[in-house]
């Protein structure tokens, strides 16, 4: 008899003997679940509540590289062909998994299927797809003629995730057969979790017949996994281990039926709390019972994401990665309640908080409307640098048990004020820069009191560039301390503090004057790597040859050895700039505007030459003659390294800076580079090492995407504090028709609407409020002639036309030069 028969039988028992429910209710209740097992049923799928969801699908030849299903809590990076594997280098193996931050839930899980008494691990997936917040997996069973589809995301704010089958029977006749859910919990400590006295110890597994499901505790500590789904299990067991650790794991048995072309769905819940188990018990009967509101709520909010800042421009593909970036932006929020809600730096190895990833890339999150993550990853980095460092020194990295790795680099102190001057010209909140300020001055004074040996307004210490050895007066330490005393200067004026805003400005006007003219190598074109002194650079070079030898490099040993040799034919008593890396960072200056327009266009023309398909180089000498042309993937050491990496940050730095310097179509050039690796390896993210390799998605992949086109190609400039919006364009020549809707500032938002026919420029420009000022600024070099509609206020100027209007609606036709 199969289960369809029992069911049919047990509810005819129960009509013609209504007594035998009242006697053995429970005993009744029980015999029909289990007897209906996983039955067709009507039910809402995940399926269709996302057919209406953009999604990507994957690359076979990627199927065994990693993807992850977000969430702020919770998080699980698995691999493609829907298997777990030892992923990750911080703590070696362990990177993947199901992850609640401070811990680790499980290294996996894994489907089977028991038919005629033989039992089968589900084959590897024939085809990944990713949406902004789940992924799904299909399976094709041929021995079984069954098809299953594996969906799979996290709730917001839940320390769980579902994971639903939708079983298909692909053959005419009724199927039974029972099905295998087998679960690797490994409870154990994030990173650095000995730091604060997280001990791992062995997992003791205990099946729960109240709540059916299985509850692992770690036997030292209170930390608990649960799993366990929506129907009854008939069998429950010990199962092997997949991983290495103190992990335990175990299987449950459901039954499933299928009629003929007939489909079964059937929700799994995995758990967990680092607290006690009642969290992780409450949290797993809140995801099995309100998993389609709380998915629909998710999606309600990507949509939000995707309509803020959303952009159309006729390179569809440019679209697409702006639009999936800011729902990769999402999937790095983490909220550990004890410590904090900050955006982390990428997944799998950087899940936890950073602050110079967060002082790049909260620049692009503000220019995309989330607003509400920049503010508090700015509150979680200064809370934590202050009771770290107490002297205004900006953290570089912090596990999310609070664990303080790096107390900071030097580069980000100064950046830190300038993220704060950058925020507040979009919430123009006064109070904001009130909280800040006290923290930037100590670490302004910080710099030039303890940092600066020699007194010539250069800190010395470590920036960017992690090369050993490197941490004399770094050119990127230069530029963005120049950039932090002039945004400071400009908070000091808002808070009324005038000597002090003096004071500030004098020194960012040296500090201009003195890259310009002690960093620049009239002889390399560019920017110099450093200023140290003749032995340090000796040092360096020797360093240098030996990686550029053994990464076969011989234009760059020659030029090494030249550079040696000069040295040793000229020696110099005093420190002095020296190029030997050609690394990104001599690039700074440009970013920050800071170079002179004829020195920036000789290192722009420059830095060209170190960049191939994807981007640029992180260091210049790893460069060969290839990079011109090579496309393929990156092959990466053995042992992590980014030696001979091309990543996006330096590619989207380059973007920023040529839009500096007036050149649109040098910055979109490297924008569509950036471009090329978007879903190269995960569909719909973009790798940090490009094109895949290192993290899956990072946190700075948004600054060269978002900076360049919302705030120098459509221009638009906040000054919320004023209420004002100043938009000068500087659109691409490619991009004929271009929109950007829906960006926020403060408590407005605004659409810039560009077309360009026949010579002419026409700009639409909608804001929602009215007591708000916009500013259309357009170089008279560039433009003549004017057609307007609206209320205008012509301000006088020289070099631009300027317009002033406080409506609703501007409308704005300049003919072209």
């Amino acid at each position: 008899m199969n289960r369809n028969a029992i069911k049919t039988n047990a509810f005819s028992l129960m009509t013609k003997s209504p007594d035998m429910l009242n006697k053995y209710p429970t005993f009744l209740l029980l015999f029909i679940l289990m007897s209906i097992g996983c039955t067709e049923k009507p039910q809402e799928t995940i399926s269709q509540l996302l057919a209406d969801s953009p999604s990507i699908s994957g690359k076979k030849e990627y199927a065994t590289t990693p993807y992850v299903t977000p969430g702020n809590r919770v998080y699980t990076v698995g691999l493609q062909d829907g298997t777990f594997s030892e992923l990750g280098w911080h703590i070696k193996g362990e990177m993947g998994g199901v992850w609640n931050h401070p811990i680790k839930l499980m290294d996996g899980f894994e489907f089977g299927i028991i038919s005629d008494s033989e039992e089968a691990t589900f084959p590897k997936a024939e085809t990944f797809t990713n949406f902004p917040f789940a992924n799904k997996f299909d399976y094709s069973l041929t021995d079984q003629n069954v098809a299953v589809e594996r969906w799979q995301f996290v709730p917001d704010d839940q320390q769980g995730m579902l994971i639903q089958l939708i079983i298909k029977n692909e053959s005419d006749q009724p199927q039974d057969f029972n099905l295998v859910f087998t679960g690797h919990a490994d409870l154990m400590p994030t990173w650095l979790g000995e730091r604060t006295d997280m001990i791992d110890k062995l997992d003791v597994p205990i099946y729960d017949d109240v709540e059916d499901v299985w509850i692992v505790k770690d036997s030292l500590n209170p930390w608990y996994a649960i799993y366990g789904a929506d129907q009854p299990s008939i069998a429950h067991n010990n199962a092997s281990k997949q991983q290495k650790g103190n992990g335990a794991s175990t299987n449950l048995v459901y039954p499933v039926a299928l009629n003929g072309k007939g489909n079964a769905v059937i929700n799994f819940v995995i758990a967990g709390s680092y607290n006690n188990l009642s969290d992780a018990i409450d949290t797993y009967k809140d995801i099995k019972q309100n998993y389609v509101s709380q998915l629909q709520a998710k999606k309600d909010r990507y949509r939000q994401l995707a309509e803020s800042s959303k952009l159309t421009i006729p390179d569809k593909k440019m679209e697409q990665t702006f639009e999936w970036l800011k729902y990769n932006c999402d999937w790095l929020v983490r909220t550990v309640p004890e410590v904090g809600t900050g955006i982390t730096a990428g997944i799998p190895d950087y899940p936890w908080w950073f602050g110079v990833d967060s002082e790049y890339a909260l620049k692009g999150y503000m220019a995309i409307g989330q607003e509400d993550i920049s503010l508090k990853t700015i509150s979680l980095i200064d809370s934590l640098s202050q009771v770290t460092n107490s002297n205004g020194r900006i953290i570089h990295e912090t596990s999310t048990n609070g664990a303080v790795f790096n107390k900071g680099n030097i580069n980000e102190t100064p950046q830190f004020a300038s993220l704060i001057w950058e925020t507040y010209r979009w919430t123009g909140d006064k109070e904001f820069l009130k909280k800040y300020f006290p923290n930037i001055k100590k670490g302004l004074k910080w710099l030039l009191e303890e940092k600066d040996v020699n007194k010539n307004l250069y800190p010395d210490g470590f920036g960017m560039m992690e090369i050993h050895g490197l941490n004399s007066e770094m050119i990127d330490v230069a530029a963005y301390t120049q950039r932090a005393f002039l945004d400071a200067s400009k908070i000091a004026e808002q808070l009324g503090e005038e000597s002090i805003s003096d004071e500030y400005a004098k020194i960012a006007a040296q500090l201009k004057q003195k890259i310009n003219d002690e960093f620049w190598s009239e002889e390399f074109q560019s920017f110099a790597d450093f200023i140290g002194t003749d032995q340090q650079a000796l040092h360096l070079i020797e360093d240098a040859i030996i990686r550029a030898d053994t990464l076969n490099k011989p234009w760059a040993v020659e030029e090494l050895e030249n550079t040696k040799k000069a040295i040793l034919a000229n020696p110099s008593p005093k420190e002095r700039p020296f190029v030997l890396h050609h690394n990104w960072v001599v690039n700074t200056p440009m970013e920050m505007n800071i170079a002179t327009q004829e020195k920036a266009l000789k290192a722009l023309q420059t830095a060209e030459t170190f960049v191939n398909p994807f981007g640029v180089f992180v260091t210049g000498i790893d460069r060969d003659a290839s990079a011109g042309s090579d496309d393929g993937s990156f092959k990466g050491s053995k042992t992590f390294s980014y030696t001979g990496a091309v990543m996006t940050l330096p590619t989207g730095v380059q973007a920023v800076a040529e839009s500096n310097y007036g050149r649109p179509d040098k910055a979109l050039n490297y924008l569509k580079r950036m471009t090329r690796t978007f879903s190269y390896a995960l569909p719909g993210s973009m790798y940090e090492v490009s094109p895949d390799y290192g993290m899956i998605t990072q946190a700075w992949n948004i600054y060269g995407f978002a900076v360049p086109i919302v705030q120098q190609f459509f221009g638009i400039q906040p000054m919320s504090y004023e209420k004002k919006i100043i938009i000068t364009p500087q659109m691409p020549s490619e991009w004929k028709n271009a929109t950007i809707e829906n960006v926020k500032v403060a408590d407005n938002e605004i659409s810039v609407f560009y077309e360009e026919t026949d010579g002419k420029m026409n700009l639409n420009v909608n804001q929602n409020l009215s007591d708000w000022t916009v500013e259309l600024v357009f170089p008279k070099s560039k433009f003549e002639g004017l057609s307007q509609t609206g209320n205008f206020t012509e301000v006088t100027s020289s070099e631009n036309w300027i317009y002033q209007s406080n409506d609703a609606t501007i409308e704005i036709t300049l003919q072209k030069k």
